[in-house]
């Protein structure tokens, strides 16, 4: 009686060299560096910060804080985001709760379904229209909206 096989021999075949690492090594905590992405850095859901919070470029929080928020960067509040302080940035965009004043030196933007409680400083506001805001607000360009901004060296 004559077998036959449907399946041809499996042959091992060289995998090609290239300058990704491999997939299935997965690195130690001696073996993670810590590179900052143009992207900025994120505080998820979940997170939780008592104190002051200070970053250089963009920051994403979506998790709670209470205290100061100073940056020459970018400060996005996402839609789970609790913030309960003072927040001097460049810009920052509103999708979470504020309660605190807000001061920028660019662009403020209160985006549908966020609140803050507290007043805004600002060259430029923008208000949506399912926003709340419950404060006084000073747009313009003079002087007193540059923030005091100490981040260190």
């Amino acid at each position: 009686m004559n077998t036959f096989n449907l399946f041809p021999p499996h042959k091992e075949t060289e995998r090609p060299q290239t300058n990704r690492p491999d997939s299935s090594f997965v690195p130690g905590p001696s073996d993670r560096a810590f590179v900052p992405t143009q992207s900025g850095a994120v505080l998820s859901r979940g997170v939780s910060i008592k104190g002051s919070v200070k970053f250089l470029n963009g920051l994403c929080i979506d998790g709670e804080v209470e205290g100061t928020i100073d940056s020459h960067g970018t400060l996005v509040i996402g839609e789970h985001a609790r913030i309960r302080g003072e927040i001097r940035t460049k810009s920052v965009n509103v999708r979470g709760k504020v309660e605190g004043n807000i001061f920028v030196t660019d662009r403020c933007e209160l985006q549908a379904g966020s609140t803050v409680r507290g007043d805004i400083e600002a060259p430029r506001l923008t208000v949506d229209e399912n926003a709340t805001f419950c404060g006084s607000a000073k747009v313009g360009t003079g002087k007193s909206l540059r923030p005091d901004v100490r981040l260190p060296s």
